[in-house]
C-alpha cells in the first residue's frame, strides 16, 4: 500500500529517511516520540502515522500539554466524575476515552508536570485511565505518540522529566529535521503556500525571480515551516508586482544573503514626526487609561510578530522584552499560537 504522506510537502534526502521509518513504524502499536525544533510540522508527521496505521478510522485525539494549565490538564486527559471539584457539574470523558481504539498525540510532552508524568507512565504500563474523583479504573486502547521541541535526555538529567517515562515514550524516536537542512523543500514549500495565499485573495499567482529564489533557499528559517509560511502569507497581500524580488523580502533575508538593505527614501518618513497620544484621543475612543494602554500595547505586540514572522525570540527582541514576558503578554491577550 502507498504510504499516505497527505499534507507533507517535500522530498530532500532527509525528508526521505523520516518517510523511511514513517513506512515501517506506522503499521504497527509502538509507541513513538517525534523530536524536532518548533514550527517542523510535528503534527503533521504523527497525522500520517496515524492515517497509515491500522488505527486509521478510529479517532485521532491531539492534545497540546504546553498550553492547558497544569491543574486543568488531567482532568483533560483522563476525564472527570460529577462534583469532582468545584465546576464538574457532571461527568466528562478524557481525551485518552475519547482516543480509544485510536491514536492519542501528547504534544509538547517536555512541558508536562512530574506529577502527571507518573499517571501518563501507568496508562502505558497498564494500559488503563482513573477519572478525577473517581473510585475505580477503565481500560483503555489507544496508541500513544508524543512530540517535544526539548532535548528529553537534558531534562531528565536537570530532573525535570522521569527517565521511567522517556525510556517508555522513546521506544521508537523519529527526528523530523528543520528547514535549513532540508534544501530543495523550502521552495517547494514557499511556493505551495504562496499559490494557496494568492488563491485565497483572489489575486493572480506569484512567480518567484531567481535572485529571490536562491536568497530564499539560503536564509536559516529559524522559525522553520511555520516561519515560512507566515512569511508567505505577507508576501501574497504586500508584493505589489507580478513576480517576488529581492526587494520584496526583508531586511534579515537581505542581510543574510550579503545584500545591504536600500536606505528608506526620505519620502517615507512620517511628515509629521512622532506625536505622543493624548488624552484627546483616549476621549474619541471612550476609553480609560488601562484600556487604551492595553490597546496600544496589543498593537505593539502584533506589529513585533508580524514584523518577525512569528518567530518569537525576534518580536521579543524587537520589543526589547525577554522572550518570556512576550509569552506571557500573549497568552493575557488569547494572541499564542498553539
Amino acid at each position: 500500500m502507498a504510504l499516505n504522506i497527505d499534507g507533507i510537502i517535500g522530498s530532500s534526502p532527509a525528508l526521505r529517511e523520516v518517510y523511511k521509518i514513517l513506512e515501517k513504524v506506522a503499521p504497527t502499536d509502538s509507541t513513538v516520540l517525534v523530536t524536532g525544533e518548533s514550527g517542523t510540522g510535528k503534527e503533521l508527521l504523527v497525522r500520517a502515522l496515524h492515517k497509515n496505521s491500522r488505527r486509521h478510522d478510529k479517532p485521532f485525539v491531539p492534545i497540546n500539554c504546553g498550553a492547558i494549565p497544569k491543574e486543568l490538564l488531567e482532568s483533560e486527559l483522563f476525564g472527570h466524575e460529577k462534583g469532582a471539584f468545584t465546576h464538574a457539574i457532571r461527568s466528562k470523558p478524557g481525551r485518552f476515552e475519547l482516543a480509544d481504539g485510536g491514536t492519542i498525540f501528547l504534544d509538547e510532552i517536555g512541558e508536562m508536570d512530574l506529577s502527571l508524568q507518573v499517571k501518563i507512565l501507568r496508562v502505558l504500563q497498564e494500559k488503563e485511565i482513573e477519572r478525577v474523583g473517581g473510585t475505580g479504573s477503565k481500560k483503555v486502547d489507544v496508541r500513544v505518540v508524543a512530540a517535544t521541541n526539548r532535548d528529553l535526555e537534558v531534562e531528565v538529567a536537570a530532573g525535570r522529566f522521569r527517565e521511567d517515562l522517556f525510556y517508555r515514550l522513546n521506544v521508537i524516536p523519529m527526528h523530523l529535521p528543520p528547514l535549513r537542512e532540508r534544501g530543495e523543500d523550502i521552495m517547494a514549500l514557499a511556493e505551495h503556500f504562496l499559490r494557496g495565499f494568492c488563491r485565497e485573495k483572489d489575486r493572480k499567482d506569484l512567480a518567484v525571480g531567481s535572485q529571490a529564489r536562491a536568497m530564499l533557499a539560503g536564509y536559516p528559517w529559524p522559525g522553520n515551516v511555520r516561519e515560512l509560511e507566515n512569511f508567505m502569507e505577507r508576501l501574497s497581500i504586500l508584493c505589489e508586482g507580478p513576480q517576488v524580488t529581492p526587494a520584496d523580502l526583508p531586511e534579515k533575508i537581505q542581510r543574510a544573503a550579503g545584500m545591504e538593505p536600500a536606505p528608506a527614501p526620505v519620502a517615507a518618513a512620517v511628515p509629521q514626526g512622532f506625536r505622543w497620544p493624548e488624552l484627546k484621543d483616549m476621549r474619541d475612543k471612550e476609553m480609560g487609561l488601562k484600556e487604551f494602554l492595553d490597546e496600544i500595547e496589543e498593537r505593539l505586540l502584533q506589529e513585533a510578530l508580524a514584523e518577525a514572522a512569528g518567530v518569537k525570540n525576534q518580536a521579543a527582541e524587537l520589543l526589547g522584552i525577554k522572550r518570556t514576558t512576550l509569552i506571557e503578554k500573549l497568552k493575557k491577550r488569547n494572541l499564542l499560537d498553539s
